[in-house]
């Protein structure tokens, strides 16, 4: 939580409300019951060209979200600037037909020029490719006739310039392929005047794992063994690894919420499992005030409170395929354990033990944007049995670049296979497209590289065993 930001020399410094010691209102079963860590409020310093490079750039709203709108009333001016791939979501749930027409500013002076216009059927849903439109400051919308539960939702972002490999920063920590790895559980202490934080460290190695002890990172960033009794048992006590609190199957991964809502996510990487070497490993943790850094087969999501929307408005942060045993907040940096001694070489932010035996990587929570673009795949079905006009669990579809669906049933006839899509992540389904998928055949479909709703899902026209999976890249 940026509290402040000024510019200092040549830096800019942001006043940052790091960690809290309370989680108010976003407690989850699924991160199991944590003893409070020590609030932290930190100052951090960064060159003004690193902000570029802090996550890929997005603009999403509505300027009317299921809204009554008088006839010829213009909405508010939308920011339409600096945005390569811009679109829009329209729906009504009027009973006649109208038409809206899109108007631009384009010097920002408030000179509005007409743009193009998108008929509606009652009742009715679109999706506009804005990729093409003028350059201009500012975008609004209006319709000649009143409106009943309007929403105009608008997507745009930037380019995101990663790759699918980390950088160098990340050099050391475990994979899949890694013959050895160090980690465990970490906790920062609540009420401890050091301010240090524990990490209970264990090794994998050839199928075997052994208990190495529990160790201290000090504020000057040295690790070292400690040897008070009991102080292991306490630390097992006040951070625990839940076990099966995510799940997957042949489609893709599923959560359930603690409303008891279904959310189903792709799978970035199939062979990091939230249970590994070690065992369990850390699926969903606050890491910064309020919000929560979930980490699910390979992929970093940013989770916000149940009160700014929770699962709802889930996004990707990176894939990285890492096998990362847990992850904590500390004197405003991010600590991963889950590390591969021998791979991480000089890595000045893998911190090593004095007696060699143990290591942590330690930096910004921002540095997470390097470990590698969001992908992967998975869907709201795999050779799933379905019934007619049954909408399937919804599955992610926002922060992903290029995206491909295909289709298939085992059905003797061609079933209608309705894509809908939420687009403002508020359970505002709408249909995007129908799909007569013949039988014996897949039914390809590659979404616009501007098309961008928070949420997927699917329903069939007849019961059957149906496919729907998706690749993102």
């Amino acid at each position: 939580v940026i509290g402040d930001f000024a510019r200092w020399q040549d830096r800019i410094v942001f006043g940052c409300d790091d960690t809290a010691k309370n989680e108010f209102l976003n407690k989850r079963k699924m991160k199991a019951e944590i003893a409070a860590p020590q609030s932290q409020s930190n100052l951090w310093f960064v060159a003004p060209a690193q902000l570029d490079a802090f996550g890929p750039v997005l603009g999403r709203g509505s300027v009317w979200l299921r809204e009554d709108v008088a006839a010829a009333r213009p909405s508010d001016p939308m920011l339409f600037a600096g945005f390569p791939f811009r679109g829009a979501h329209l729906a009504h749930g009027g009973d006649a037909p109208v038409t809206l027409r899109f108007e631009f500013d384009v010097r920002g002076d408030g000179t509005w020029t007409p743009g193009p216009e998108v008929p509606l059927p009652p009742r009715g849903y679109a999706w506009i490719d804005l990729g093409g439109a003028p350059e201009a400051a500012w975008v609004r919308v209006v319709s000649a006739q009143a409106l009943q539960g309007a929403t105009v939702a608008f997507h745009s972002r930037g380019r995101d310039g990663r790759t699918e490999h980390a950088d160098e920063r990340f050099d050391g920590l475990a994979t899949p392929q890694s013959a050895g790895l160090v980690g465990g559980a970490v906790r920062t202490s609540g009420d401890d005047a050091r301010r240090t934080l524990q990490f209970e460290a264990r090794a994998a190695a050839g199928g075997a794992t052994r208990d190495l002890g529990l160790y201290e990172l000090t504020g000057e960033l040295e690790l070292r063994r400690i040897e008070t009794p009991d102080a292991l048992a306490e630390h097992r006590r006040k951070t625990p690894l839940p076990a099966g609190v995510i799940q997957s199957d042949a489609a893709s991964v599923l959560v359930v919420d603690d409303r008891g809502r279904r959310w189903r996510l792709p799978r970035g990487f199939a062979d990091v499992t939230p249970d590994g070497p070690l065992g369990p490993t850390r699926v969903a943790r606050e890491v910064v005030t309020e919000r929560d850094l979930l980490n699910a087969f390979g992929t970093f999501f940013e989770l916000p409170a149940e009160n700014a929307g929770g699962f709802a408005k889930l996004r990707p942060i990176a894939t990285h395929g890492r096998r990362i045993v847990d992850y904590a907040s500390f004197r405003g940096l991010l600590v991963l354990s889950g590390v591969d001694l021998a791979a991480a070489a000089d890595n000045p932010h893998v911190i090593r033990s004095a007696d060699g035996a143990a290591a942590l990587w330690v930096g910004a929570i921002d540095d997470l944007w390097g470990l590698g673009r969001p992908r992967g795949t998975g869907g709201p079905w795999k050779h799933t049995p379905v019934e007619a006009r049954a909408p399937s669990d919804p599955y992610l579809l926002t922060g992903y670049d290029e995206k491909r669906l295909v289709l298939s049933h085992d059905a003797a006839q061609p079933v209608d296979i309705v894509v809908e899509i939420d687009p403002d992540g508020t359970g505002l389904w709408q249909p995007y497209r129908t799909f007569t998928v013949p039988p014996g055949a897949e039914t390809t479909h590659t979404f616009p590289a501007s098309f961008q709703a928070y949420w997927l899902r699917t329903v069939a026209g007849a019961a059957c065993r149906a496919t729907v999976q998706l690749d993102y890249r």
